[in-house]
C-alpha cells in the first residue's frame, strides 16, 4: 500500500475535511482545501508523466479548467471573491497541481535557502541563516504524503512504511529529505536544501564573508596543484556549496567524476561524468552504494574523483584513490574541527569492514589528504572557513596538523559576528606543488 493510499484510509483526504490545524473562520482556506480535491481529481488524471515536462499549452488548458471549476463552486456555495483573490486561489490550485503545492512559492522565493515541513500545520524557513515560521500550512498528512509522491516518483523512489526516509532532489538540484510516520510522531516531514540558479562562484563566498580574498586565492592554487582535499564542517554549514567552488578551479581539461547520494554539484565543466547512489528495491535488492561508485569511478579514467561526502567504508576506498595517483580528488565530511575530521576518517575506515591496525589507517590518512577546509555556522547564521589546516604527516602514531589560516572572533555586536580573517604565518610544506604546477603565490598571503 503506498504512502498516500494509506493516510487516505487512517485520515480522509475528502473535499469536506479540514485539518483541525486550518481555522475554520478562514474562508480562503476552507475554500481552497474544498476546491483542491475537485481540481487534483480532474486534473491530475488528464496529466500523463513528469508535470515539469508539461506545455505551456496544457498549463494554460489547465488554468482555464480550474478558472470554471472555481466559477461553478463559488456560485454553488454564493461566495463573492474580489480578483486579486481568486488570482490568488488559481495560482495555489496551479501549484498544486503542477508544483509542489503550498511551499512553492518558498521555492520560489530566492531569499529562502531552506524549507523544513514539521508536519501538516507548521513550515519553517531559513532565510540568511535564520529560522522563521511561516503562515503556509497543508490540508492534512495526505496533502504532505501526496507532495512527498510527487518528488520521489520520477526519480524511481519511493517511501512507504517499508521505506519510511528517503533522499531525493528536485529537478533543479534541490536537495530532499523525506520522513514518515512511525518514524516522526507529528506527521510527513520534509526538509528541502535550496541551490542556487547560478552556482556560487569564489568572489560570491567573499562577498558572503565566508572567507578573505587571501584564503581564496590560496585555495584555488591548492585545487590547480591537485592537492587533496576534505571540506569538513557541521550540519547547514555550507559544505557543499564550498566544495561547488573548489570543484570550479579544475581546469577545463581534466575528466572529472562526482559521485553522490542525492546529487547537488554543480559544475560548468563539459568533461564531467555524474554518478548517483541508488537505495534498495522493495525486495531489499539492488541497492549502489557510495563505495561501489567510488570503486567504479577508478575504472573510468578519472583526472578528478569528487565525492559529495563520505559518510562510511567509502571512505577508506576514497583514501587508498588519493593514495595510488588520482590527486586532486575533493570530498566533504561533518566535524567540528580539522582534528575532529581525522579522528572520524578513521572510525568511517574501520566502518568498511577491513582489520587494519591503527596506526597503518591513520598512515593511510595523513599520506592521502593535504589539505582541511573546515567550515562553520555562527551565531548570526553567516557560514565561515574558521580554519585552513594543513596535513603534515606522522610524528610517532600521531598525524600532525598545522592550521595556515583561521577565523579569530572577538566578540557578537549587534547580533553580528566580529572577527577577521588571518594567516598564521606558516608556509605549507607543499609549496613545492605549486612550483611544479607553474603556480605563484605573492608571499605576503601567508604573511
Amino acid at each position: 500500500m503506498s504512502l498516500l493510499k494509506r493516510l487516505q484510509k487512517e485520515g480522509s483526504i475528502s473535499g469536506e475535511t479540514v485539518a483541525q490545524s486550518v481555522p475554520r473562520d478562514n474562508t480562503f482556506w476552507n475554500l481552497k482545501f474544498s476546491l483542491h480535491q475537485q481540481v487534483v481529481e480532474k486534473l491530475e488524471q488528464e496529466i500523463s508523466g513528469e508535470t515539469d515536462k508539461v506545455s505551456e499549452e496544457e498549463r494554460e488548458q489547465a488554468a482555464n479548467q480550474i478558472k470554471e471549476i472555481m466559477a461553478e463552486h463559488l456560485l454553488e456555495k454564493g461566495i463573492s471573491m474580489s480578483r486579486n483573490e481568486q488570482q490568488r486561489m488559481l495560482q495555489e490550485l496551479l501549484d498544486e497541481v503542477f508544483e509542489l503545492g503550498p511551499i512553492s512559492p518558498l521555492l520560489r522565493d530566492e531569499t529562502v535557502s531552506e524549507v523544513m515541513v514539521n508536519g501538516p500545520s507548521q513550515v519553517y524557513v531559513e532565510r540568511n541563516g535564520v529560522l522563521e515560521e511561516t503562515e503556509v500550512q497543508f490540508r492534512d498528512d495526505a496533502h504532505v504524503a501526496r507532495v512527498m509522491e510527487k518528488i520521489v516518483s520520477p526519480l524511481g523512489r519511493r517511501i512507504d512504511e517499508s521505506s519510511p526516509m528517503v533522499d531525493a532532489r528536485l529537478s533543479d538540484g534541490s536537495r530532499v529529505n523525506a520522513v514518515i510516520p512511525p518514524l516522526t510522531l507529528n506527521g510527513p516531514t520534509l526538509t528541502i536544501r535550496k541551490f542556487s540558479k547560478d552556482p556560487y562562484k569564489i568572489d560570491d563566498l567573499i562577498r558572503f564573508g565566508t572567507l578573505s580574498g587571501e584564503m581564496a586565492k590560496f585555495i584555488e592554487a591548492c585545487v590547480k596543484a591537485c592537492l587533496n582535499i576534505i571540506v569538513s564542517g557541521g550540519t547547514g554549514s555550507g559544505k557543499t556549496t564550498t566544495l561547488n567552488v573548489l570543484s570550479s578551479f579544475i581546469p577545463e581539461g581534466e575528466r572529472i567524476v562526482t559521485i553522490e547520494d542525492a546529487a547537488e554539484i554543480q559544475l560548468n565543466q563539459r568533461h564531467w561524468v555524474r554518478m548517483e547512489s541508488r537505495p534498495p528495491n522493495i525486495e531489499g535488492r539492488g541497492a549502489i552504494t557510495i563505495r561501489d561508485l567510488v570503486r567504479n569511478s577508478l575504472r573510468m579514467r578519472p583526472d578528478r574523483i569528487v565525492v559529495g561526502e563520505v559518510r562510511s567504508g567509502e571512505a577508506l576506498d576514497m583514501l587508498q584513490a588519493m593514495n595510488t595517483g588520482h590527486d586532486g580528488s575533493l570530498t566533504t565530511g561533518h566535524a567540528n574541527s580539522p582534528r575532529d575530521m581525522m579522528a572520524r576518517l578513521e572510525t568511517m575506515v574501520l566502518m568498511a569492514g577491513v582489520d587494519l591496525p591503527v596506526r597503518a589507517i591513520r598512515e593511510q590518512i595523513s599520506s592521502a589528504l593535504d589539505l582541511v577546509v573546515h567550515q562553520s555556522r555562527m551565531q548570526d547564521g553567516s557560514r565561515k572557513v574558521t580554519h585552513i589546516t594543513e596535513v603534515q604527516g606522522m610524528e610517532g602514531d600521531t598525524i600532525v596538523m598545522q592550521d595556515l589560516f583561521i577565523f579569530k572572533q572577538y566578540g557578537v555586536e549587534q547580533h553580528r559576528v566580529v572577527g577577521e580573517f588571518k594567516s598564521t604565518g606558516i608556509r605549507p610544506r607543499f609549496m613545492h606543488k605549486f612550483a611544479d604546477a607553474g603556480i605563484s603565490l605573492p608571499d605576503e598571503i601567508f604573511y
